[in-house]
């Protein structure tokens, strides 16, 4: 039997330390944020962040991902069509804004800090790509998308534009060039 030892974690506390840390992070960039920094703002000492988090990305990423959580929300209209839409529109928006620029430096300061791209692709990647499946899931399973969908093929081919797009070529990344991307997937990916 595991026994954790120690007090849980206070909820306000923890509140604290991830609002300190995405507002820093939104301040001065990731790399710029350090854990003595969060748990000065946090009026917590870096034992507790340490006890709770085991390094400056895991912690960063949680405070990121608490604001973020209510932007994405999983959208349920009966309509394959449009909820992969709704998610995709509300990604690329989330993606473009101030708080989702965020993302892209994350995935920079990613290339040289392995335990950052690990959390980003578990914490904020996967949870998406899951949310993705689920839709298309749907779809398939209602009989609007084909019965023999390759839905990791479809997941890349309606999201992975908006990525390119984001982060290799920089052009514009607006609601018509998402709704091109699902309208033009979805002519290869419905049911007959």
């Amino acid at each position: 039997m595991n026994v954790k030892r120690g007090r849980p974690r206070n909820i306000e506390t923890e509140k604290s330390i991830l609002a300190a840390s995405y507002d820093l992070l939104l301040e001065s960039g990731f790399g710029a944020v350090t854990v003595e920094k969060i748990a000065e703002r946090a009026g917590v000492s870096k034992a507790t962040i340490y006890k709770w988090w085991p390094n400056k990305a895991a912690v960063v990423m949680d405070g990121f991902l608490s604001a973020a959580a209510e932007r994405l929300p999983l959208p349920d209209t009966g309509s394959a069509f449009n909820n992969v839409l709704i998610h995709a529109t509300n990604l690329a928006r989330f993606l473009t804004s101030r708080e989702g620029k965020i993302i892209t430096e994350l995935i920079g300061e990613g290339q040289f800090d392995s335990g950052l791209a690990e959390a980003y692709r578990l914490r904020y990647f996967y949870p998406r790509r899951l949310e993705a499946r689920q839709l298309l899931e749907q779809g398939v399973q209602r009989g609007e998308l084909k019965g023999n969908l390759d839905i990791e093929l479809s997941i890349d081919l309606i999201y992975g534009p908006i990525f390119y797009r984001l982060l290799v070529i920089g052009e514009k990344l607006d609601d018509p060039y998402v709704q091109n991307i699902v309208t033009s997937a979805f002519e290869g990916i419905k049911s007959d």
